[in-house]
C-alpha cells in the first residue's frame, strides 16, 4: 500500500521525531493513505513559512506490520478514538505504548469540533454524531523505531507554490 508525508524536505529516512505542539497519536513520524492530504500540508507550511516548495514522499507500506507490531487501529470515530486523541492533546506527559497507530485525522474542522467537546459545549455522542458528517482522511503513526522498518522509501513528488 502507499502512504504519503508531506514535508519540506525529501525524507527517504523516516524518524521518530518528538513535535513542538500536542498531535492526535503522540510523537512519531506521521503518514496518511491521501496524496491531497499530504499536499496540503505541504501548501499550507510552505505558505506559513513563505518557502517555494515541499514535497509529498512516498512510501511503500507493508500492511502486515499491523498484525506484526503493537498497533492500535480506529476505523471510525468512537468513545476509544476521542479519549486517545484527547489524552495526546491534553494530558501532559501522556506516553502510549504502541508501534503504529492508525485512524482518522482531526484536521481544523475535527479541532473546532474537539474544542467544542473539551469546553463542555458537545459531549461525547455529539461530537461523535458531529464528527460523522463530515469527510475524514485518515493517518497513520509510525510511534517507534521498529514499525519504521515496514516503510520503505519510493520517491519524493516536488510541491512548488
Amino acid at each position: 500500500m502507499k502512504l504519503y508525508h508531506g514535508s519540506l524536505e525529501q525524507v527517504d529516512k523516516p524518524e521518530i521525531r518528538e513535535a513542538s505542539r500536542t498531535l492526535d497519536y503522540g510523537k512519531g513520524f506521521y503518514a496518511t493513505t491521501s496524496f491531497e492530504q499530504a499536499e496540503n500540508w505541504v501548501r499550507r507550511k510552505a505558505q506559513e513559512l513563505n518557502v517555494g516548495k515541499g514535497y509529498v514522499n512516498v512510501y511503500e507500506f507493508d500492511e502486515s506490520a499491523l498484525r506484526k507490531t503493537k498497533s492500535l487501529v480506529f476505523y471510525q470515530p468512537s468513545d476509544e478514538w476521542i479519549d486517545f486523541v484527547h489524552q495526546n492533546r491534553t494530558v501532559k506527559g501522556f506516553q502510549h505504548d504502541y508501534d503504529i497507530v492508525y485512524g482518522p485525522v482531526a484536521n481544523d474542522r475535527v479541532y473546532a469540533a474537539f474544542a467544542l467537546y473539551e469546553g463542555g459545549v458537545l459531549d461525547k455522542e455529539e461530537l461523535k454524531r458531529e464528527l460523522k458528517t463530515y469527510k475524514l482522511v485518515d493517518q497513520y503513526l509510525f510511534h517507534t523505531s521498529q514499525s519504521l522498518r515496514f516503510l520503505v522509501f519510493v520517491e519524493a513528488k516536488e510541491v512548488a507554490l
